[in-house]
């Protein structure tokens, strides 16, 4: 299975004015781009110019119709 690297970069303004973006390596070569914003979060493969968009609400039922249960914040109750 290919090994995974994710940087994260921090904007340099209020997050609620600029996306947060993770840079995705596998085995050392650039993976794709997820961006993080207030409306929404989108994929940005390797190569593309144009990436794949999902809201939150619509990433809240795709994470809970097709993902696994793997893991618990710690610190909560």
């Amino acid at each position: 299975m290919a090994k995974h690297k994710v940087t994260l970069t921090l904007p340099a303004r209020e997050l609620n004015r600029a996306d947060v973006v993770f840079d995705v390596t596998q085995t050392d070569r650039k993976f794709g781009t997820f961006t993080v914003s207030n409306g929404s979060i989108v994929w940005f493969p390797r190569g593309t110019r144009y990436g794949y968009k999902i809201g939150w609400e619509k990433f809240d039922e795709l994470m809970r119709s097709d993902a696994s249960r793997f893991e618990h914040r710690r610190g909560q109750k």
